[in-house]
């Protein structure tokens, strides 16, 4: 699945069209290097998102096409 697809999927960022952008402006990154949007996720992807001076650091559980709003929590872990 593509990163900026995967980001709005697992509720990670609102809207697809900012995932893109993010990723565009080199403000996400996947095993500590930046990526652009059409990146393919896999399970086990550590994914960094920063926003302004608050970075998210997360790693991929599942990668589905889909998501209920109460499953999307699920598709990854945080991490310190």
């Amino acid at each position: 699945m593509r990163l900026d697809k995967y980001l709005k999927v697992s509720r990670l960022i609102k809207r697809r069209t900012v995932a893109n952008e993010a990723c565009d402006a080199g403000r996400v990154s996947v095993g500590g290097r930046p990526v652009r949007a059409s990146y393919d996720v896999k399970e086990g992807d550590i994914i960094e998102i920063n926003f302004g001076a608050r970075t998210v650091k997360v790693r991929v559980v599942s990668v589905s096409e889909y998501a209920k709003k109460d499953d999307a929590p699920a598709m990854y872990s945080l991490i310190d």
